[in-house]
């Protein structure tokens, strides 16, 4: 059996995430796993705290013959045990675990206003109309006299 260090597909529509796993070269790649020995998510926007390794176990992985993919191979260059980017993947990592500052809350933008009630002894809208124009004619009438 040859062990793999590959990256096994998480997450969902539009929203990846990956596992980096060791597994049976045999086995699909979102199959059976043998152990996972770190995650990598894309969508954090500092590149250097977007893997995180277990190095123990990528060591011992490494040791007994497990050969890595072309994309895990790239992440163990730079993060891995003997990683050249480690100093900042460390700083990157402490740099997402402080608070979040959060702006203090404004004024309400969205006043609500309740609607106005009609009056109870409107006329209807068609009668409305007529009834205004019938009215006007005597008055107009009776002031021309």
């Amino acid at each position: 059996m040859a062990v793999v260090i590959r990256m096994k597909q998480m997450g969902r529509k539009h929203r990846p995430y990956y596992r980096i796993c060791a597994t049976d070269s045999r086995a699909p790649r979102d199959g059976k796993i043998i152990e996972e020995v770190g995650t990598y998510d894309p969508m954090i926007q500092d590149t250097d705290a977007r893997c995180t390794l277990l190095n123990e176990r990528v060591a011992y992985w490494l040791g007994v013959g497990a050969k890595p993919s072309e994309k895990v191979a790239a992440l163990l260059k730079k993060y891995g045990p003997k990683g050249t980017r480690i100093a900042e993947q460390t700083a990157a990592r402490d740099k997402l675990k402080l608070p979040k500052a959060v702006p203090p809350a404004g004024e309400a933008v969205f006043v609500y206003k309740k609607p106005e009630p009609k009056p109870a002894d409107a006329p209807a809208e068609g009668a409305a109309e007529g009834g205004e124009a019938a009215a006007e004619a005597p008055a107009e009438a009776s002031a021309e006299s």
